[in-house]
């Protein structure tokens, strides 16, 4: 859909957003709850633990 507004109008530019832009704007405790939902939804019990650096 983007690619017909940049052809119908020819005073339309592409702005690159650059390849952080979701990481930088999503919220990391946000993502984790989302994939912990995915997980219970298939059948798993989901249990975290903080991982320990090396």
């Amino acid at each position: 859909m983007a690619i017909w507004h940049l052809l119908n109008n020819p005073d339309t530019r592409f702005h690159d957003l650059g390849p952080n832009h979701y990481t930088q704007r999503t919220n990391p405790d946000t993502r984790k709850r989302g994939h912990i939902r995915q997980l219970e939804a298939l059948g798993y019990n989901v249990t975290l633990t903080p991982a320990t650096a090396a």
